[in-house]
């Protein structure tokens, strides 16, 4: 414990007999220092809170109308610190005055690149922070990109809109110019090819439609023949005329009325299609066989009585229907041979030219195709007007600033307190470090021990140091000076501790 005692006695002494070597190092090492702390350039802060809320008066689930606030607001917070809004900045601002050229420009929009940060502290709350070198700098900065914020969105959104709307009104004219052409070929095409077949679509989708038309045909034209011979039968077992109900100039009585009503209803029946065992049938055939009864023993009225007998109604009815299921039959065979023309002349066609049916199919797919993409741009088209329309009417976004920019009134950076204080205590480290390593390099013995380890011989005395009057006064004097160089080191400290709090001041 002693022989550190010691060592820590003989470095002090070291260190005070080159006292003046330590206040000179710690003179120039502070001076520097601050000379250093002094020159860098003060950085101010200035900040502000913006709310966003999104609002429509579209629905949220209609197309073309954002269904996610938040990506928004991150667009908005991304967007703002774009190179193009920080030219804005630039040449909206005091930064204006620094810039003489377009190369000044792309500098300062560098710096503030770096200098702004836009931080989001809840869903549509964020903040924008600026660090300027002064602080009406640094709030009219955060005050521009307020202004920015607010023009941007407000107006943005609504000359998005009208470009999109030009474009779209530029791509459907295209569209729609080729879709007449397109049209035009697949109509002349038609019309060469399949004009009179039924049914849409390919050449061999109309010949596959033509054929079960002509098979349909087949079918009606069998049914209607088996219906014309059916009422042929018919007509051979009913009777021209009914025989003794004959008079020139009488008029029927009540009975053949009836009679004459019973016989309109069963022509009715079978022309419906019902049969002799059908119920109605039955009942109308037992009520004409009581009806023709009474209408024979029925005098006439005003005529006399005997001549030739009176059309029968049924055959009449039965002549009718005869009528109608010939002109039915005359018109499915006409049809039908209709459809076997059609039918022969697409094959010949198809037969001189087997590249029809390729070229049929290219051009209803490109007709297709140029379909429905003008359908697709048509209806972004009206999505796109209708939310034109609602953003013209009502703002996309609400801002609120909820702080404005702050007015900062002292630097963030750099922090000259501490620095300067550090200058000084790295100042005094380094006048003692030097001082220290003078006595390393330019030892001496300051005790026998010393000398006695370092020459091996041994030491018989020491004589201690013997000053004069003259002597002593002047090292008093030098101990004042030494005291009083140090003094002034720290006085210079709190004098530049003092013009940084005036500095503060002032700038706030």
């Amino acid at each position: 414990m002693n022989g550190i005692y010691d060592e820590a006695r003989i470095a002090l002494h070291a260190i005070w007999t080159r006292r003046w070597l330590a206040l000179a190092v710690a003179w120039g090492v502070a001076v520097l220092g601050w000379l250093v702390v002094s020159q860098l350039p003060s950085r101010y802060q200035s900040q502000a809170r913006i709310f966003v809320q999104m609002q429509s008066i579209l629905p949220a689930g209609m197309a073309g109308v954002p269904t996610d606030g938040q990506k928004d607001v991150d667009r908005i917070r991304q967007t703002l610190v774009s190179a193009v809004n920080l030219q804005k900045v630039v040449r909206g601002t005091d930064l204006a005055n620094t810039v003489s050229s377009d190369r000044d420009v792309a500098d300062r929009v560098a710096s503030l690149a770096q200098n702004i940060k836009v931080e989001s502290q809840q869903d549509n709350l964020f903040q924008i922070t600026t660090t300027a070198s002064s602080p009406k700098l640094a709030q009219s900065i955060t005050q521009k990109l307020i202004a920015i914020f607010v023009e941007q969105n407000l107006a943005g959104d609504r000359q998005q809109s009208s470009t999109s709307l030009r474009f779209l009104d530029g791509q459907l004219a295209d569209l729609q110019t080729k879709l007449q052409d397109a049209d035009a070929k697949r109509t002349d095409f038609q019309n060469r090819y399949m004009a009179s077949l039924p049914g849409t679509g390919s050449v061999s989708d109309r010949i596959g439609a033509s054929r079960a038309q002509m098979a349909q045909v087949d079918g009606d034209l069998a049914a209607a023949q088996s219906s014309m011979a059916a009422v042929q039968g018919q007509m051979a077992g009913t009777p021209a005329s009914l025989p003794g109900m004959a008079g020139a100039a009488g008029t029927a009585g009540p009975a053949r009325a009836r009679l004459q009503a019973i016989q309109g209803q069963l022509a009715d029946a079978r022309s419906r299609g019902y049969t002799d065992n059908h119920p109605d049938v039955v009942a109308l055939k037992s009520q004409l066989a009581s009806a023709l009864a009474a209408a024979r023993g029925e005098p006439l009225t005003g005529g006399s009585a005997g001549g030739a007998g009176v059309p029968n109604p049924l055959y009449l009815s039965l002549q009718s229907m005869m009528a109608d299921k010939q002109a039915a039959v005359a018109a499915l065979k006409m049809r039908k041979a209709q459809l076997q023309g059609d039918l022969d002349q697409l094959n010949a066609k198809l037969a001189g030219d087997p590249e029809v049916a390729a070229e049929q199919g290219q051009i209803d797919r490109q007709y297709d195709s140029l379909k429905q993409q003008y359908d697709q741009l048509l209806a972004q088209r009206g999505q796109v007007a209708l939310h034109g329309e609602a953003q013209s009417q009502t703002d996309t976004a609400k801002f609120n600033v909820i702080d404005p920019p702050t007015a900062p009134r002292a630097p963030v950076a750099p922090n000259r307190f501490l620095l300067l204080t550090g200058v000084l205590i790295a100042a005094l480290a380094a006048g003692i470090g030097a001082a220290f390593l003078m006595g390393q390099l330019r030892a001496t013995f300051p005790t026998q021990a010393r000398l006695e380890k370092a020459s091996g011989m041994p030491v018989i005395g020491s004589i201690g140091e013997v000053v004069t009057r003259a002597q002593s006064e002047e090292r008093a004097k030098k101990l004042k000076l030494f005291l009083g160089g140090t003094a002034a080191l720290g006085l210079a400290y709190m004098l530049l501790l003092g013009v940084e709090v005036l500095q503060r001041g002032l700038a706030a």
